[in-house]
Order: structure tokens, then sequence, then C-alpha cells
């Protein structure tokens, strides 16, 4: 038992919060952090670790000039030291509002849309909002990314998981969505593009989505926030065209598509022809919301609407080009680790996303074990499947340069071949399993 007392023998009457350590047990940064600590300093190895979801450290994936001078054109101009308004100043909301209509049946106007502190500040505010419902729940996908799972367990909002179909290049399984929702169900998250398995949903499955949101009685929360990293034949085709089937709150912003996470702007947008997301008090409890939370730096903020509007289509085709390159580099290197398999290749987001056969492995169990011995033995930090909700798949990030693509292959494929299981006859004429370093002590 705790003692809360001290040395005079008062009882303190706090104690941490314990939902904090629930919901940051299953986020992403929990365990890249515990992975790096599983680093070996002394391997004489420096470590491999393009950073998950950024690869803006790599000299190929540099962001536009043109959004580094809107930043820098903001903080110089003396009008963005000020505070915010919590919904985001109008320049910047009707930026967005023009840079998703596009497509859009029903446009979006720029008292739809609020800025918030990237993308994850959007699931954090759209999932505080619904969670009001003590016995609510919410459909998340299976792989899916961690930040839903730990804002809604922080949230109270119980998590239900449907799954996305290899066998239909990661389609979603409606049968199982509908099952897995009851009259307690407030909303399912689709990500298009996908992370992690890098599929771009047809225009079809969306409207099946749709149909079936509507069945539901549901919200959608669409996380679009890889809508610039398509490098694939399908095109890709934002959820608000379908909005007039059922309501959809798109998130997303410029950490992806810009190449520029560390500067934390994003937004939410409610495509909302019918008006159901303010009848049923979610618009004013995103409101609310904002209202509770740190504003967007407001320099970023002066600087969205030249950023969404002025980045030539330039600096997008490159960055498309340099990650085909990756995909087709990295695919070709993939046939030499015979445990891995990627089943489909990417048509965006910027991962391998892979299947591992520990059968062929001796002595790892499992995904997360064959990530903590890669990354302690070969310093290349990659994230284990189970992280994302998929047991025994593995997720490479490949947006960096081919030179050090090749050597993260390299030492996963000495890393496989060091763990491999080898059959040799033993001398009763039956196959006695080996790895390298065993038989090294057989045959010295």
């Amino acid at each position: 038992m705790a003692n809360n007392g001290n040395a005079n023998g008062n009882v303190w009457q706090f104690k941490g919060n314990t939902a904090t350590s629930d919901a940051a047990a299953v986020a992403l940064r929990k365990l890249v952090f515990k992975m790096f600590r599983n680093y070996n300093l002394n391997s004489g190895k420096p470590i491999l670790a393009p950073s998950p979801g950024d690869p803006s450290a790599s000299p190929s994936f540099l962001t536009c000039p043109v959004a580094e001078e809107a930043v820098a054109a903001a903080a110089r101009s003396g009008m963005a030291n000020s505070y915010a308004p919590s919904p985001g100043i109008l320049k910047a909301r009707r930026a967005v509002a023009d840079y998703l209509n596009g497509e859009l049946p029903a446009k979006l106007k720029e008292e739809d849309v609020y800025i918030t502190g990237g993308c994850n500040q959007a699931i954090e505010i759209v999932i505080d909002s619904l969670a009001g419902n003590s016995v609510a729940n919410i459909l998340l996908p299976r792989p899916g990314y961690p930040h839903y799972d730990a804002r809604a367990l922080y949230s109270c909002l119980e998590i239900r998981k449907y799954d996305l179909l290899p066998q239909k290049d990661w389609e979603i399984d409606l049968d199982g969505l509908e099952a897995a929702a009851d009259e307690n169900t407030v909303a399912m998250v689709l990500i298009n593009p996908n992370n992690p398995c890098g599929n771009v949903y047809s225009y079809d499955h969306l409207n099946k989505v749709a149909e079936m949101a509507r069945k539901l009685g549901i919200v959608v929360i669409s996380d679009e926030v890889y809508k610039h990293v398509v490098y694939g034949d399908r095109p890709f085709i934002p959820m608000g065209i379908f909005a007039s089937i059922a309501p959809v709150i798109t998130l997303g912003s410029i950490s992806k598509g810009w190449v520029v996470p560390g500067w934390r702007i994003g937004w939410m947008a409610m495509n909302d022809p019918n008006s159901i997301l303010k009848s049923t008090g979610v618009i004013q409890a995103i409101e609310d919301c904002l209202d509770l939370t740190p504003q967007p730096s407001l320099i970023l903020q002066e600087a969205l609407p030249d950023i969404l509007e002025k980045t030539p289509k330039e600096f997008f085709d490159k960055k498309i080009k340099a990650m085909r390159q990756s995909v087709e580099f990295s695919c070709e290197r993939l046939k030499d680790i015979p445990c891995l398999f990627c089943p489909k290749k990417p048509e965006s987001c910027s991962y391998l996303w892979v299947k591992l056969d520990t059968s062929m492995l001796v002595n790892i169990k499992n995904d997360f074990e064959f990530c903590m011995k890669l990354v302690s033995e070969e310093s290349v930090l990659l994230i284990p499947g189970v992280a994302l909700g998929a047991d025994n798949w593995v997720r490479i990030s490949i947006g960096t340069d081919a030179s050090v693509l090749d050597e993260i292959f390299d030492r996963i494929k000495t890393f496989y071949d060091r763990h491999a299981i080898r059959k040799l006859p033993n001398s009763m004429g039956l196959l006695q399993i080996y790895n390298d370093q065993e038989m090294e002590i057989c045959f010295s």
C-alpha cells in the first residue's frame, strides 16, 4: 500500500491521475521512447530511426521555401504577437475552407472550420466533444493510429474495433463495423489515405461507409492528414463529398503534405449541410472545448493562407517522385528479408506495412520482440504492429534518403541472417534447427 504520509505524520490528500498513465501506455510516442532506451550505446552503430511520420530531417523531403518565407514574414510583420481567438483567425479559417472545397458539393464556409495545434489536437477536441455520455463508444480501425485510442481512453470513451481487410486492399470490413456498433455508438474514425496500410479508398467504398454511418446514426471522423502524400494510381477522394448522407468532421494539417510536423498547425472542418452536428450540440461542444485549450501559434495562423494558396505544384510533384522512388527501392530490398512480406505496395503515406513471419526466426515470438531486439542489436528502430493494433506486423518508415534506406535494410538483413532458422541433419538423420549463432558454436 502506498505511503501518503510524510515525516511529520501528515497525510497528503492528492495523488497522480492514473488515467494519464493508462492513456499514455498506448500512445505511439511512449513506445518510441521506450524503444530508444533499448538502443545499445556501445554498439558502435549510429541509430537509424527515421522518425515515425516525420521525413523532415531528410534532404529529399525538405519543406517548401514559400512556406518558410510565409512564416518568417508573419513573424516580422508585428501582427502575430497577440492571442488568437479560440476558433482561429478568420483569414486562416477562410483559407482552409477554400483549400478543402475543391470537389465538395456542399461548400465549406469559414465558420465551418476551426484551427487547431496540429491534427493531434483536433483528435483530442473532437473525441472530448463526443464523450459526454458515460456509456458512449467509438469505432476505431484495426490497424490504426494509436492517438485515437489514447485519447478515447483518457476521455472514458469505450473503444470498439473494426478491421481493415488486407485481402481487399485494406477496405473496411463493413459487416464487422456494423456488428461492433450499438445504440451507444457515437462515431467512427476513418483514416484516408491510410496510416499505416498506405491504401487510398475508392469513391464507391467511401459511399458505402457513408451509407453505413447513416444507418448507424453516427458521425464520420475523417482523418485526411496524408492527402498530399498520394503517389499511386488511385486518386484521393475527400469524405466530405458524402456529407449529405452522414455528417463528416474532416481533420487535417500541413504536417505531412508540407513535411513540417513540428509547426503544429491543423484544422477541423464540419461537413454538415443538414445541420445535424449543430442540432445535436456537437458544434457547441467543440467550440466550448476550444475555449478550454491553448490556441495554435498566431504566427502560423497568419502564415497559413500563403502556405495553402502559394505553394507551387512542383513542390508536391518533387516530394511524390521521391516517395515513389523510396517505395520501389524498399520493396526491392525487402525481397532479401524472407521473414518480412509486404502484401500490397503502398499508394500513399511514408511507410511499408509488412507482415512478420516469426516461424522463420529462432527465439523471436512476436513483432514487439523483433523490434526490441532489432534496435538493441542493429540500432534500427521500427514500429511493432501491436502498437497499431495488429499482431505480427511491422511498420517501416521509408520517408528518407536512399543511402539511409540502404543502410536500414542492410542492418535488417544482417539481423535476419543472425536469427533465421537453419535446418541441418543431426546424427540420427532428423532435422535439427539452429540459428547462425548456434551454428557457430556447433561447428567451432
